[in-house]
């Protein structure tokens, strides 16, 4: 044993140092400027579906508080900030008319960013569709794939010219799993043809919207995937079998598409047996309206799957299971894994098998439930801990050549968090719901420091070196 002390990482100078938000999750003012109701405003309203029966009509106010978000992210020293536009605010009816109130709330938003030297990272749909889409049958419809590429079209035009980095999708999979298949988010569909039709049509949706946005100088696409490693449970065989057709099911039936121009054979079989029937809504031709079209890839990851064999069943599809990882293990306050080496080898990975595909880690965080205390402030040593080890594993990535060009921390701001309602807190800044009322928790004063140097220190400080002033909170 050497007693060698690790050292303090340095970052590339040009490396996006964020945080990310959501329209839906922070916004409310689900009425202002003619937006008009949206999926997760009809599902919200159905009893049992938001966890202690919350809405988003308040959420963080930031609709009307904007001013103090653009503030809260440059005291925070950051130089990107991913956000998305709200599709019901700029085409209420999900065809037609174009609301320019909502396309003017954004170009201020843009404009302020860029006037405090913060890259914006637009994201077009994060979960929003207007719910007028759904009499066609939401993302199951071909018909929406052209409705998106309009709605893309629209804020494009207005927002292009300023707005490198731009998200057409986030997290296909998750739209398709728990808005299609097993109804846990909006539109609230349980229905297994209808979900591989809508996470299809969400990657169709992907190439229509950057067909429009790859024409105009200086813009960057990419789509923003949720992506778990699979491990199995044990050496066998037939876990080691699940846990490729998991990889197949998660993670590789999007990547495939985006990035080697067509979906994985193995998971094709996989869905022909689940459903009886070839996959007949992968029309010829659709393979190559996704491909090609991807000039980075957003990496939104939380955790892992752990993987055994399992008998397909009514509500398993597919032959295999996630398990609770073996052991004593590190977890988030809603129970999930904490396992930062899985984001570095992820992100080595995806460098490796997908010829060098530009990276962004557009998500990442977890669930730290610590309030105020008696001084006012958030001591949330936990994810002090969390960010530093994330973040130490973004670096060896890069250390292994992985052409990472930033990390999104999930998220700005406590915030409404869909089908588990305000309980989750995942913010760097503490939301008083009732008042709105900002603090900026030590994780954010970490963060602050980590982003303003460009180094990561050696070791997950107890307590932030600093506590500067920051604008917008208290």
């Amino acid at each position: 044993m050497s007693g060698q002390q690790p050292a303090a990482r340095t970052f590339p100078e040009a490396f996006l140092w964020g945080a990310a938000t959501s329209a839906y999750q922070i916004e409310g003012c689900l009425h202002a400027d003619g937006r008009g109701p949206s999926v997760w405003d009809e599902f919200a309203r159905r009893p049992g579906a938001i966890e202690g029966g919350g809405t988003a009509e308040i959420a963080c106010d930031s609709y009307r508080r904007w001013a103090d978000d653009v503030e809260l992210v440059a005291g925070l020293g950051l130089n990107a900030y991913r956000f998305s536009v709200g599709w019901s605010r700029i085409v209420p009816d999900g065809r037609g008319c174009v609301e320019a109130r909502g396309l003017d709330h954004y170009e201020r938003f843009v404009d302020a960013l860029l006037a405090r030297g913060v890259a914006p990272v637009l994201t077009l749909n994060h979960w929003d569709m207007p719910q007028a889409l759904m009499d066609d049958g939401g993302w199951a419809a071909r018909s929406t794939v052209e409705a998106f590429a309009c709605y893309a079209e629209a804020v494009a035009d207005r927002l292009a010219d300023r707005v490198e980095w731009w998200i057409t999708q986030n997290e296909p999979w998750i739209i398709a799993l728990l808005g299609y298949q097993i109804g846990l988010h909006a539109p609230g569909v349980r229905d297994l043809e209808a979900s591989l039709a809508a996470g299809h049509h969400v990657l169709l949706g992907h190439g229509a919207a950057a067909d429009t946005l790859r024409g105009r100088p200086g813009v960057r696409v990419g789509a923003a995937l949720n992506l778990l490693p699979c491990v199995p449970a044990t050496d066998s065989e037939a876990d080691r079998a699940a846990t490729v057709g998991s990889d197949g099911y998660v993670n590789r039936w999007y990547l495939d598409p985006l990035l080697r121009g067509g979906y994985p054979a193995d998971m094709r079989a996989h869905w022909e047996r689940a459903l009886g029937h070839p996959l007949d809504v992968i029309r010829d031709g659709d393979e190559a309206l996704i491909a090609g079209r991807s000039d980075f890839l957003g990496v939104n990851y939380y955790t892992r799957r752990v993987m055994v064999a399992a008998e397909p069943g009514p509500d398993r599809p597919f032959p295999w299971q996630v398990v609770p990882p073996q052991g004593e293990v590190r977890r988030t306050d809603e129970g999930t894994e904490i396992h930062p080496d899985g984001l570095r080898d992820l992100l080595v990975r995806l460098h490796r098998e997908y010829g060098g595909v530009p990276l962004l880690v557009s998500e990442n965080g977890g669930v730290f439930g610590d309030a105020p205390t008696h001084d006012g402030q958030v001591h949330d040593v936990r994810r002090i801990g969390f960010l530093h080890e994330h973040l130490r594993a973004v670096h060896e990535a890069l250390e292994s050549g992985a052409d990472v060009r930033g990390y999104c921390h999930w998220s700005l701001l406590d915030n409404f968090e869909w089908a588990l309602g305000y309980r989750p807190r995942f913010g760097l800044v503490h939301v008083h719901y009732p008042t709105g009322e900002r603090t900026v928790k030590d994780s954010g004063h970490f963060y602050a420091e980590v982003a303003r140097s460009g180094v990561l220190p050696s070791h997950a400080p107890l307590e932030p070196a600093e506590r500067t002033t920051i604008p917008g909170s208290t």
